[in-house]
């Protein structure tokens, strides 16, 4: 209830670009013409500057969302959303381990510079982010003997899981965090999320018993992954639906 009252108190502002400057040019214009014609013209023309505001802002937020790629990012899944973030963290000049996908101890990946170790929780996601990322992460800390914990996410928090990190020190980045964070990068110093997935589709789809490309093939069952070295290698995957 309190992020939707924030995000209502945020939107009640900008409408007052438009309400405001109408309000404000309808009783000027009466007051020095004294005809409610020529003040509701005026009243029109501060609108319309209201209005040109904000599609001037929204514009600027699309391409600003659009420069940073975090719609792409909105697509990945977690494991890719992990490495995305590694190369982005190996451009501020942070030494990056991604972590294996299972059993890594409640860090995705761990940073290291100037001595210090930060243990990172990602969490790609299509909503708001609870507690236990944060207690992951948190947790973490004593294995990977660290000295921080951060969340970094597409999206942002519950309040429980603000409060939660507060109370504990974790980090919370959020998708606004995140997009700032991309755009000051150096164009082409860090691979676009769709490269990243590309790449990781196509290391995927490598053989897991000969390292060779897999192939796409048909049988009468259907589509499958066959490997490229047959008949040496008979491994086979299905086609996910």
């Amino acid at each position: 209830m309190a992020r939707r009252k924030k995000n209502d108190t945020f939107e009640l502002l900008w409408q007052g670009l438009v309400v405001l400057p109408a309000l404000l040019g309808f009783a000027i214009g009466f007051e020095l013409s004294h005809s409610v014609g020529i003040a509701g013209a005026i009243a029109g023309a501060g609108a319309g500057i209201g209005i040109g505001i904000l599609v001037i802002r929204k514009l600027s937020l699309d391409e600003k969302l659009k420069r940073s790629g975090i719609r792409d990012i909105d697509k990945m899944d977690g494991r890719q959303f992990e490495h995305y973030l590694g190369h982005l963290f190996k451009s501020q000049g942070y030494n990056v381990q991604v972590t294996r996908a299972s059993g890594d101890f409640g860090a995705d990946l761990v940073l290291q510079k100037d001595g210090k170790v930060i243990v990172v929780q990602a969490k790609r996601h299509s909503k708001n982010i609870g507690i236990k990322a944060v207690q992951e992460a948190q947790a973490s800390i004593a294995h990977y003997k660290a000295h921080e914990a951060w969340v970094v996410s597409n999206r942002d928090y519950t309040e429980e899981a603000k409060s939660l990190a507060k109370s504990n020190g974790v980090r919370l980045v959020n998708r606004n965090d995140l997009v700032e964070m991309i755009l000051r990068m150096n164009s082409g110093s860090v691979p676009n999320p769709n490269q990243v997935m590309t790449s990781m589709q196509q290391e995927e789809m490598k053989c897991d018993r000969c390292g060779k490309a897999m192939v796409l093939r048909k049988s009468a069952r259907g589509e499958f992954w066959g490997c490229s070295g047959f008949p040496k290698c008979r491994n086979i995957k299905q086609v996910s639906g």
